[in-house]
């Protein structure tokens, strides 16, 4: 038995190791043998190369498309280390006959952890404050301001989506004393009191938080876009967690430099690591973290012991949070 860790480095970095996964598999392989290979990173080149002899592999950002499964008899499971899993070309997976899994609200609570942190920054101004820290000795009186504060309580804050994060995110806001409308397919009698079930056009023209936690796909992508902006209010913040592409971020950046949006918040982009003519990058008030809203010691170390259950149920022949295509 041999697995292949692809871009081991993003989950482990300096203070993790896979001794969980390596543990349970020598544990369950009674004596057999089996190899754990990881690599930090790893070429799209490479890929293939790296996957000759592997009957499993791991794979957060590295691409398993279907000239990668054609070129692997040997590959009998797809572990990815995400909860997206559009890295892989699951169709041709299926058709392989290879199991495909993905690793599913390991990190809600620190991403709804994140949004909060965008957004007490913007209202708040805390980086700003402790940056400034110089000033206040200066200051006439015996506190220092030169942006505007603002309060949460009583503020209308808008999620598009209400799963796992969703959810997450709609609790602390509701802690904060905010109206929380959510768009979601789910009924108003099954949403968790103080949740409003709202239409997308409500949220666009009421809110004044509005925060993504929608999956990309065809009807999602830049749902965020001129004319939704401009059915925003000019005061509403905007912040996404969920992924870069649900916002064209040409049309944000404009928005932000006519004054037409307050603030963009997002801890995504389109492409990542983004290209350094990236609209948002020089965007003013506009606010931008490396993707970093899942890395949490405590996400990344219950990502692998998920991503270790998953693996340890295929071999048993019980896969668990299997990804099944949709045709």
């Amino acid at each position: 038995m041999t697995v292949v860790i692809l871009d081991g480095y993003t989950v482990t970095q300096d203070d993790l190791s896979w001794s969980t996964l390596e543990t349970a598999l020598a544990q369950r392989e009674q004596g057999c043998t089996c190899q754990v290979i990881a690599y930090e990173r790893t070429r799209a080149e490479d890929t293939i190369q790296r996957l000759r002899d592997a009957d499993a592999v791991l794979t957060n950002k590295v691409v398993i498309s279907a000239e990668v499964i054609a070129a692997l008899p040997q590959l009998k499971y797809i572990g990815v280390l995400a909860t997206g899993y559009n890295v892989v070309d699951c169709e041709a997976a299926h058709r392989r006959g290879i199991v495909v899994t993905n690793i599913p609200a390991y990190s809600t609570a620190s991403v709804a952890q994140i949004v909060f942190a965008h957004l007490l920054n913007i209202t708040n101004s805390v980086a700003h404050y402790a940056d400034a820290r110089s000033r206040w000795p200066q200051s006439q009186d015996f506190l220092w301001t030169d942006t505007p504060l603002t309060e949460l309580a009583g503020k209308t804050f808008g999620i598009y989506g209400f799963g796992n994060i969703g959810q997450a995110v709609a609790r602390i806001a509701l802690a904060f004393g905010m109206r929380v409308m959510a768009v979601t397919s789910r009924e108003q009698a099954s949403l968790p009191h103080g949740v409003e079930k709202a239409e997308w056009q409500q949220v666009l023209s009421q809110a004044d938080v509005i925060s993504l936690h929608c999956p990309l796909t065809p009807d999602t992508r830049s749902m965020i876009n001129r004319t939704t902006l401009l059915a925003m209010r000019p005061t509403a913040i905007l912040i996404n967690t969920g992924r870069g592409p649900l916002v064209d971020e040409q049309a944000v950046a404009e928005a932000l430099h006519s004054g037409r949006l307050a603030a963009y918040c997002a801890d995504v982009l389109s492409t990542e690591p983004p290209a350094p003519d990236n609209p948002l990058l020089t965007a003013p008030r506009c606010q931008l973290t490396p993707h970093i809203a899942w890395a949490t010691r405590e996400a990344r170390s219950r990502l692998i012991g998920i991503a270790t259950t998953n693996l340890i149920a295929f071999l048993d022949g019980q896969p668990v949070n299997r990804i099944t295509p949709t045709t």
